[in-house]
């Protein structure tokens, strides 16, 4: 019988979607499941990007170029121009979102067995787009405890190998919500010039920033390292776009930007309808961002004061994004996450979390730990974590 690649099956799956079929058998049984595993926003798109896919005035669905539409990237640099983020039109390739523009990266600066060094807990698709590149990623393990901030520069220094070629971050963080400071970067900068690597930075939550005192800081704004530095986003969050698979790799190394032409060139081009909405959805107004955060903020503060109400939960307020990690008090969250959908109902009623260990590539960690989307309205997340609180009870019941 013909046999799997061993890439195929050291694939990690998705701890993201992995328990999708038993939250469908939950509803067919006619139980509400509240959504607490992925994040997909549920603010409304700007009306002015629905308005131009509503109005497009096309005969012909073309390719677009394999860069992405140039009057979309000119927008696009202003865009960051205005952010005082130091990006130009030739500086950006746009991408079938964030997710391709990673795998570009990846296959563009490593060969099999080259080495990235990834903060984890980390988005668990990193490892997936590793593993395609047959990279290999070495993990710098943050804690729960510190509110997983960045580890001491010299632990980081430890990992850097002959085999090492980049520091991959993302700021603010998915899982975690931990955001960057701008020393932190600059301290990463140091580390990448003096060893002669890249800096990858997934930087598709900029915008999700909820207390007075914080600013992002971004890697295209580092002064000297500018050939090392490979800014990745996406319009997926920004303006609640995620069916619109558009996202960008934005560098000033132009060998790095002509190999990721190859690699766009292959898959011929990004999506024209879904560049002609992100366009118009630049002009979005402030307004609608203010409004965003704010109902974010909101939205954090409720799922932090209702989960600290219960007991043996521990969890820090994460900063940006909209994630958080938090220990529940059970041995294996996997099997927790599985029983909440499988066997058990509060009225009728239970939740979808996601298990943190596919968050982490150290064996051992996260197993009690899952990741929490705050993308429900206040009132539901007061009713989710409700439904969690008293599964908690009857599951260590039953232990």
């Amino acid at each position: 019988m013909p046999t799997i690649s061993s890439k195929g099956r050291n694939m990690p799956e998705s701890p993201i979607r992995k328990l999708a079929p038993f939250a469908d058998a939950a509803k067919q049984k006619g139980t509400k499941v509240y959504h607490l595993n992925i994040g997909q926003p549920d603010i409304k798109t700007p009306e002015v990007a629905i308005e131009a896919v509503k109005n497009i005035d096309l005969t012909i669905i073309e390719y677009s170029p394999s860069a992405g539409y140039e009057s979309y990237r000119k927008k696009l640099a202003k865009f960051y121009q205005r952010q005082n983020v130091n990006v130009n039109p030739e500086d950006i390739i746009v991408t079938t979102g964030g997710s391709e523009a990673l795998l570009f990266a990846l296959a563009t600066i490593t060969d099999p067995g080259d080495e990235i060094i990834i903060p984890e807990p980390f988005y668990a698709n990193y490892h997936a787009f590793a593993s395609s590149t047959s990279a290999t990623v070495v993990p710098v393990i943050s804690t729960l405890e510190t509110g997983f901030a960045l580890p001491s520069i010299d632990t980081v220094k430890k990992l850097i190998t002959p085999k090492t070629k980049a520091i991959l971050i993302c700021n603010p963080g998915n899982p975690t919500g931990y955001l960057y400071s701008e020393a932190e970067i600059k301290q990463l900068a140091g580390l990448i010039k003096k060893h002669d690597l890249y800096l990858i930075a997934d930087e598709v939550y900029r915008e999700f920033l909820y207390d007075s005192d914080d600013v992002h800081f971004s890697v295209m704004n580092l002064d000297d390292v500018q050939q090392n530095v490979i800014m990745v986003d996406s319009v997926s969050k920004r303006y609640s776009m995620c069916g619109a698979r558009i996202g960008c790799l934005v560098t000033k190394n132009k060998d790095v930007l002509s190999t990721v032409m190859k690699f766009a060139q292959a898959r011929l081009s990004p999506p024209t309808i879904d560049q002609i909405a992100c366009e118009a959805a630049i002009d979005t107004p402030q307004s609608y961002f203010d409004e965003v955060i704010t109902e974010y903020k909101s939205r954090r503060d409720t799922l932090i004061t209702e989960l600290n109400k219960i007991d043996g939960v521990i969890v820090t307020k994460p900063k940006g994004a909209f994630y958080c990690i938090a220990q529940l008090p059970i041995d294996n969250a996997d099997y927790f996450a599985q029983w909440l959908l499988e066997s058990y109902d509060l009225n009728g009623e239970t939740v979808m979390i996601a298990p943190a260990a596919g968050f982490y590539s150290t064996p051992g960690m996260g197993l009690n730990q899952v990741r929490i989307a705050y993308v429900l309205n206040q009132k539901d997340l007061v009713k989710a974590v409700n439904v969690l609180k008293e599964a908690l009870k009857v599951y260590n019941t039953k232990k």
